[in-house]
């Protein structure tokens, strides 16, 4: 069983920038992809970005190329997700997950193990 704690979110502005972090109970956390989802109010839950167990593959939703960095650091079982030039639109709960594979998943089935969302609210 891993256990998931999301923390960072907060209200920002337009072109600011904030820094999640996820940290996870797992000894072996090294060998979990990981992702970054969001959803906001009536939306479906959608990735932002994801991280393989190597830190070498990542992917990031066309809405945040450019503007968004996930990375990980094994060594304090914790991956992060660095959100520059925010937008009204990035405004949404923020999730981590986890993903029992070595190339992260696309989708939210792929993932076995969730954090309980940290809001990230964007004021124009």
């Amino acid at each position: 069983q891993v256990q998931l704690v999301e923390s960072g979110g907060g209200l920002v502005q337009a072109g600011g920038s904030l820094r999640l972090s996820c940290a996870a109970s797992a000894r072996t956390f090294s060998r979990y992809a990981m992702g970054w989802f969001r959803q906001a109010p009536g939306k479906e839950r959608e990735i932002v970005a994801a991280i393989s167990w190597s830190g070498g593959n990542t992917y990031y939703a066309d809405s945040v190329k450019g503007r968004f960095t996930i990375s990980r650091d094994d060594a304090k079982n914790t991956v992060y997700l660095q959100m520059s030039s925010l937008k009204p639109e990035d405004t949404a709960v923020y999730y981590c997950a986890a993903d029992r594979t070595m190339l992260p998943g696309r989708i939210k089935y792929d993932y076995d193990y969730w954090g309980q969302g940290t809001q990230v609210t964007v004021s124009s």
